[in-house]
C-alpha cells in the first residue's frame, strides 16, 4: 500500500472543521502555519467558509478527490462518512478517536468493517485511536495538536509511536533534535509500524528512526524493514512496552494487539541491527547522539570531569552497565600530570581540576584525551542549569568553547554531558551543534546512549555458513512430519548425525534384555520410558537413575511398567531405554523454538529440572553468527560455574559452543519441519573431554508454521 497520500498529501479534507476552537480548526490553522501548498477542504454543513477557505457540506460535495481525509467528528458519525471514501476517490484517512478494537468485540467489528473498506478501496488509514501525522520537511500535518512553532520541529528524526502520549512527550522538546516525519499509529488497523518503518528507510530527510512499539502485527515486514534500514546506515531505535504480564494485559486492552515475549523481541532487534532502549530518556539520548557530526567507531569512552568524586561515580556506573572506560595510557597520563599536577586514579575518567588553574588545565587535558589512542570518543561532563543561582554564564560558555575547538580538530565524536538528566544549559546547545557536538542529559543515559550507538556502528558478527546439515533423506527416515514429537532415542540419533556426542544407550524389549544392556554399558545406569506420546517423562516418574546392579535394573523395569499403568499411559506406544550415567560435568540446556513471524530462537542456560525456576538463560535468533555461541555461554549469570571452581577444572567451553552452532546448522536445513528442539541436560565435561547430550526431544512444526 502506498503511503504518499497519507504522508505528503496534495489535498486535505477536514471532516468536522469548525470556525470555533476545535480539532478541525487546529488542523486547518496548522496547515496554514506549515505553509501547506496543497488544497484544504473544510467539510461541515454549518459553514460557508472557515478561515477564509470555502467549506463544503459533505464529502460527496468536494470539488476533487482528496488525498487524505482527517476525521474530526464524533464516533457515531464515523462509519456513515467512512463508507463514502471509496466513492469520492480518497486515498488516505486519519481517525483520531478511540472506541474500536481496543474496547472489545463490538469495537472490533466496527474496526474490521473499516479495514475491509480500506482494502477494497486501497485507502491508507492511520489509526483509529491515534494522534495523526506530521511531515515538517514537506510542510503538512494531519495531527491532533496545534502546531505552535512548525519551524522548530524540522530535523532528521523519523518518529513512529503507537502511543499518542509518547509522541506528545517526544515533540515537547526539540532543543537538541527535530523531526523529519512523525506518525502516531494507534490501533494500526491498516497502516502499521512496519509500513511506516519501510517508508522512512527511503525517506531522504530521515537520518535516524525512533519507534515506540506496543505490538507487532506483521513481523516479517517489520524485520525486513529493519534489515533495509541497517543496510542503508539508518539506525532504528526501539522502545518496546510489554516486558511483564501486567503490561501485556494493558496493551491488549489499549491497542487490541498482542505484545509477544519481550526477550524474544529483544533478540529479534539485536539480530536485525536495531538499537533497543529501556526507557524514554534513553531513547531521547540515543537520538541526541545521532545528531553528532561523527558517530563512535568503538566502545572505549574517554571522559573528562572537574571532580574526583564524579569520576568515582562514573566508574561505579560503568561497572554496573558494562561501559568501557579503559585507563588512560601511561604516556598520556604523564603528559596530563606535566601541566595540571598529579592525577588521581588511572586517568579515566580524568579529573582535570588538578592545581586549580582551570583555564590552563581544561584545554590541555582535552587535547590529551582527544589525541589519545586509548579511546574512541571524548565526553566532557559538568553541571549547571539555565535557572541556576550560581556561576557566571561566561564560565560555562568558555568550557563549551574548549569542547568546540577540540571537536573541530578531530574525527573522534565529542559530547557534552550533564550529570543529572534534569539540567539544561540551552545557550550551549546551538554553539556545540555548529561543530556537531551533541549535548547529553544524565550520566547513565548519556554514556549508555554513546555505547549503544558504538555497538550499532560495530555491526553484527560475520555470517557463518552451516558446517554440517541434515539432508531430506535423513529427515524422512525419522518421519518428523508424521510425529507430533520425536522420542528421546530418535532425537539423539539425529543429534549424533551432526557429530554431537550422545549417551551410550539401547532400547530393551524385556527385563532381561535391559539387564544385558546395562552390563554392556557398565553400572550405574539410568532407565527411562521412551515414547513419542510421553514427551515429558519426569512428570510421570518415568525416569530412574543410579541403578547400580542387575537386581536394580529388574526392579526398575517392573517399577516403570507399574507407573505407566498408574498414570493411565499403558496404551502409549513405548519402550524402555537403558542409558549410561554421566558422572562428571555441569548440566546445561539448549533449546530451539519457533517464534511466529520471526523464525527460530535458540535458548541456552543452566540445565536440569530447575530451568523454569532459575530462568538463567540467554537467547539468539537463528542462524547464529560467528561468535554468538561463545557470547551466549558467557552471558548467563551462572557462567562462572563453567570455569575453574574450587579446584575443579574448567568445563569444555569450546565443545559446548560447537554444540550450539550444530543446533543452528541443523535448523538451517531442518527448520521448515521442526518446531522445537530441547536438549536438557547437556553434560559439559572438563576441558578437552567434550560434552554429552543426555536427553533430547524434537517437536514437529505445527500445521501452517512452515509459512511463518
Amino acid at each position: 500500500m502506498r503511503l504518499d497520500s497519507l504522508i505528503e498529501p496534495a489535498s486535505v479534507a477536514v471532516l468536522g472543521a469548525s470556525a470555533n476552537p476545535s480539532v478541525g480548526r487546529d488542523i486547518i490553522e496548522s496547515l496554514n502555519r506549515f505553509g501547506f501548498s496543497g488544497e484544504i477542504y473544510p467539510v461541515n454543513p454549518k459553514y460557508a467558509s472557515i478561515l477564509d477557505i470555502p467549506c463544503y457540506p459533505s464529502l460527496a460535495d468536494l470539488p476533487a478527490p482528496p488525498d487524505v481525509v482527517a476525521f474530526c467528528i464524533g464516533a457515531g458519525q464515523i462509519m456513515e462518512n467512512f463508507r463514502q471514501l471509496p466513492a469520492i476517490g480518497a486515498k488516505a484517512a486519519v481517525i483520531f478517536g478511540g472506541g474500536y478494537a481496543e474496547q472489545g468485540a463490538e469495537g472490533g467489528k466496527v474496526q474490521q468493517e473499516i479495514i475491509d473498506i480500506c482494502r477494497e478501496g486501497e485507502i491508507a488509514l492511520l489509526g483509529p485511536n491515534c494522534m495523526g501525522v506530521i511531515n515538517p520537511t514537506a510542510g503538512c500535518a494531519t495531527y491532533l495538536h496545534f502546531a505552535r512553532e512548525p519551524a522548530a520541529l524540522v530535523g532528521n528524526v523519523g518518529l513512529i509511536s503507537q502511543s499518542g502520549s509518547v509522541s506528545i512527550s517526544m515533540l515537547a522538546d526539540t532543543s537538541r533534535f527535530g523531526y523529519s516525519l512523525v506518525a502516531s499509529t494507534g490501533n494500526e488497523a491498516v497502516v502499521t509500524t512496519a509500513d511506516l518503518l519501510d517508508y522512512m528507510v527511503d525517506h531522504a530527510e530521515t537520518k535516524v528512526i525512533a519507534a515506540f512499539t506496543e505490538s507487532i502485527s506483521d513481523p516479517e515486514r517489520y524485520v525486513a524493514a529493519l534489515d533495509r534500514a541497517a543496510d542503508k546506515g539508518k539506525p532504528v531505535v526501539v522502545l518496546k512496552a510489554g516486558k511483564n504480564e501486567r503490561t501485556r494485559r494493558a496493551i491488549t486492552s489499549h491497542t487490541g494487539g498482542l505484545a509477544g515475549d519481550a526477550r524474544v523481541f529483544s533478540e529479534v532487534l539485536r539480530a536485525h541491527r536495531a538499537i533497543e532502549v529501556d526507557d524514554i530518556n534513553e531513547l531521547t539520548e540515543v537520538l541526541a547522539v545521532c545528531q553528532g557530526k561523527h558517530w563512535p567507531q568503538g566502545r572505549r569512552l574517554g571522559v573528562m570531569t572537574s571532580s574526583g568524586g564524579v569520576a568515582e561515580l562514573i566508574l561505579d556506573l560503568a561497572d554496573t552497565v558494562n561501559l568501557h572506560l579503559p585507563p588512560l595510557p601511561p604516556a598520556d597520563l604523564q603528559e596530563v600530570a606535566r601541566v595540571i599536577g598529579p592525577v588521581s586514579g588511572d586517568g579515566n575518567p580524568l579529573d582535570a581540576w588538578g592545581n586549580g588553574d582551570f583555564h590552563t588545565n581544561l584545554p590541555h587535558a582535552m587535547k590529551v584525551i582527544r589525541d589519545s589512542t586509548g579511546n574512541d570518543a571524548v565526553v566532557m561532563t559538568y553541571d549547571y542549569n539555565d535557572d541556576g543561582a550560581m556561576a557566571r554564564t561566561e564560565t560555562l560558555l568558555s568550557r563549551a568553547e574548549v569542547l568546540r575547538q577540540s571537536a573541530a580538530l578531530s574525527q573522534k565524536p565529542h559530547y557534552q554531558m550533564t550529570l543529572r538528566s534534569s539540567l539544561l544549559i540551552r545557550e550551549q546547545i546551538p554553539l556545540l551543534a555548529e561543530v556537531g557536538v551533541p549535548v547529553l542529559y544524565g550520566v547513565r543515559q548519556g554514556l549508555r546512549a554513546i555505547d549503544r550507538m558504538s555497538r550499532w556502528m560495530g555491526g553484527p558478527g560475520a555470517k557463518r555458513g552451516p558446517a554440517r546439515a541434515i539432508d531430506a533423506a535423513e529427515l524422512a527416515e525419522y518421519r518428523i512430519t508424521e510425529r507430533k514429537t520425536v522420542n528421546e532415542f530418535d532425537s539423539k540419533r539425529l543429534m549424533a548425525r551432526l557429530g554431537l556426542r550422545v549417551t551410550r544407550e539401547r532400547l530393551a524389549a524385556t527385563a532381561e534384555d535391559a539387564v544385558g544392556v546395562a552390563v554392556d554399558i557398565g553400572f550405574p545406569v539410568a532407565m527411562k520410558v521412551c515414547s513419542d506420546d510421553i514427551p515429558h517423562k519426569s512428570e510421570h516418574g518415568l525416569v530412574l537413575v543410579g541403578l547400580a546392579d542387575e537386581d536394580a535394573v529388574r526392579q526398575g523395569w517392573e517399577s516403570l511398567r507399574v507407573r505407566l499403568g498408574a498414570a493411565d499411559l499403558a496404551e502409549a506406544e513405548s519402550a524402555i531405554l537403558v542409558q549410561e550415567m554421566i558422572q562428571d560435568g555441569i548440566e546445561v540446556f539448549a533449546g530451539v523454538a519457533r517464534q511466529p513471524g520471526f523464525g527460530h530462537a535458540l535458548a541456552f542456560g543452566l540445565g536440569g529440572v530447575e530451568i523454569e525456576a532459575i530462568r538463567d538463560f540467554t537467547l539468539r535468533m537463528l542462524p547464529l553468527r560467528c561468535g554468538d555461541g561463545e557470547q551466549m555461554i558467557s552471558e548467563i549469570r551462572g557462567a562462572a560455574l563453567l570455569g575453574p571452581v574450587r579446584g575443579r577444572p574448567p568445563a569444555d567451553i569450546a565443545s559446548l559452543a560447537d554444540c550450539l552452532y550444530a543446533l543452528s546448522d541443523f535448523m538451517q536445513s531442518a527448520g521448515p519441519v521442526v518446531g522445537e528442539i530441547d536438549l536438557n541436560p547437556i553434560m559439559v565435561l572438563p576441558e578437552g573431554q567434550g560434552c554429552v547430550i543426555v536427553d533430547a526431544l524434537i517437536a514437529a512444526a505445527q500445521i501452517g508454521e512452515e509459512k511463518q
